[in-house]
């Protein structure tokens, strides 16, 4: 895959996306957008990738939308252009969530405004002591819920946190990130990266298809209606998981205390 505002590492079965503006803090341009659709929409297809780590290179983690661009780089109408802006980031976040792979944000520096919802579409969120996050939408003018913040953030943080910062659009610091709940550690910048790929590296301990429907159930059940419909799709997916040869191999190698050797992809 070749890039002009990302770039992807391979390290076996784990993939280092890096959004790279640095000189722009990886605001979100026209190419980036695509860019990321690309990577994200095209994970669905690639079950040799097992987790996803996101970060952001110089010195922000992404400082949202590249306004400057957006306002002098289309020729469609007004309400057009930015009826398109709206849906084409906005699938950045829908194939983050969709995609089967565990997204893990490394964060630090701005994470504002539609950086703030890459940041909330990963599953595991890691924050450096430099870290600030904001959901800037109301501060330029516009409603403040935008990007799937008011999805995000209610779930994430609870009503009052997510209803300050998205009344407000000020910044929370990595402190009270970590407080909220909303980031599971914070570590010093240099340590960052290796933080990320250690959680990534437990990851692949498990079964493929184990890790691939388990995120898919913490999906359907953050909004399921009740206990009985949380446990029918925790109970499919045991049963689903309980007839693949990696049970019986995890179940065989947890006894003999050795590494288990899993066939599915």
């Amino acid at each position: 895959m070749s890039y002009e505002t990302i770039s992807v590492e391979s390290r076996d079965a784990i993939e280092i996306l890096t959004l790279n503006r640095p000189d722009a803090l990886n605001a979100l341009s026209v190419k980036m957008t695509e860019e990321l659709n690309d990577y994200f929409g095209g994970l669905q297809q690639r079950s040799e990738v097992r987790v996803v780590v996101l970060r952001g290179a110089g010195r922000a983690f992404c400082a949202g939308l590249d306004i400057k661009e957006h306002r002098s780089g289309s020729d469609d109408e007004p309400v057009v252009a930015s009826y398109k802006t709206q849906t084409e980031i906005g699938n950045i976040y829908r194939k983050m969530r969709s995609c089967p792979q565990p997204i893990i944000a490394l964060v630090h520096g701005a994470a504002a405004g539609g950086g703030l919802s890459l940041a909330l579409a990963a599953d595991v969120r890691y924050g450096a002591p430099s870290l600030k996050m904001n959901a800037a939408y109301i501060r330029i003018g516009l409603g403040g819920c935008d990007m799937a913040s008011s999805y995000f953030l209610p779930r994430l943080v609870g009503a009052s946190l997510a209803s300050e910062m998205i009344l407000t659009g000020r910044f929370i610091t990595a402190d009270r990130a970590l407080r909220s709940g909303l980031v599971s550690e914070i570590i010093d910048e240099d340590g960052l990266l290796d933080a990320g790929l250690a959680v990534a590296e437990e990851m692949l301990a498990t079964t493929p298809w184990g890790l691939r429907l388990s995120k898919q159930a913490l999906n359907l059940n953050i909004d399921a209606p009740s206990l009985d419909h949380a446990m029918a799709i925790e109970d499919r997916q045991q049963i689903v998981l309980g007839q693949m040869s990696d049970f019986g191999e995890a179940m065989t190698a947890f006894v003999e205390k050795r590494k288990p050797v899993f066939k599915s992809k």
